[in-house]
């Protein structure tokens, strides 16, 4: 039998990926089918992303949620990689306050 929960009043810390090195973040814009979609950039850039084989069935992903993009080496401006999806609200949030989506929030 499952213990009940204990809610406390004190707040919870969480972990927050931020992007490093080449890594950017943006919004998905459209779903194209077979694992690729449009996002829009905080570089300004709209890029055709893939989710990669090793997290296809891991990472699932919807019109307007906040992902870290890798762009492609080869083909830097047009393609890249979604390496991860920010799933809660409270993750959202710290980004906002920490001013990594200003960008982002001219655009909506």
């Amino acid at each position: 039998m499952a213990k009940p929960q204990k809610y406390s009043d004190e707040p919870q810390v969480i972990r927050v990926r931020i992007p490093q090195g080449t890594e950017l973040l943006g919004v998905v814009q459209q779903r194209l089918g077979g694992s690729r979609m449009r996002v829009l950039c905080l570089d300004g850039k709209e890029r055709i992303c893939r989710i990669p084989g090793r997290l296809r069935r891991a990472l699932w992903v919807r019109e307007n949620d906040i992902v870290i993009v890798q762009p492609w080496e080869l083909g830097g401006d047009e393609k890249g990689d979604v390496m991860y999806k920010y799933r809660n609200k409270a993750e959202i949030e710290f980004l906002r306050k920490k001013g990594y989506l200003k960008n982002i929030e001219e655009e909506f």
